[in-house]
């Protein structure tokens, strides 16, 4: 493979390993250096792409465990950044609904956190990342069935605590 037919085929990929890599450290710099260390083993890997189905599902394995490697060497703790992502802030929004709606996402992002790793991975992949099942099945050498469940018990696991926390003031 030439330098670019990687830049045409894998660099497109860049913005959603980014998104994936920030959504499993919670840190900004730490993400950027999970893609750029993906994407020099996605380089020197580049012999297997012929036998691939999918380059995209590779280089998120690839991604996802770069970023397991990073959590698990340092003793990482996904910070504070994590519950700022998915925030947008809307401009027909009163003051107490902002508050209001910031609040259910830092405990939905809290609830998502607690989540053993592979429901939490699953659960991003399909509902933040929009893969379908296959994608993620492939990319995290699953079977199809076993990303079903595992994403049935994420969901339900935080509806639950979701549930709880509303009821009874417990998480």
């Amino acid at each position: 493979m030439t330098s670019s037919a990687f830049q045409s085929l894998i660099l497109p990929f860049r913005q959603k390993l980014y998104c994936f890599a920030f959504r499993l450290l919670g840190n900004e710099e730490d993400a950027k250096d999970v893609v750029q260390d993906a994407f020099i083993r996605v380089w020197n890997n580049r012999e297997k792409m012929p036998e691939l189905q999918s380059l995209e599902a590779w280089c998120m394995r690839i991604t996802r465990n770069v970023a397991l490697d990073r959590l698990k060497s340092r003793k990482y703790r996904i910070t504070d950044d994590l519950d700022r992502a998915g925030e947008v802030p809307s401009v027909h929004q009163t003051p107490h609904q902002h508050a209001e709606k910031s609040d259910m996402m830092r405990r939905v992002h809290a609830a998502i956190a607690r989540l053993p790793e592979k429901y939490r991975t699953v659960l991003q992949l399909r509902d933040m990342d929009g893969l379908s099942y296959q994608e993620i099945s492939d990319m995290l050498e699953i079977g199809l069935a076993e990303v079903k469940i595992n994403l049935h018990r994420a969901r339900k696991t935080v509806r639950e605590q979701l549930q709880n926390l509303q009821v009874y003031g417990i998480q």
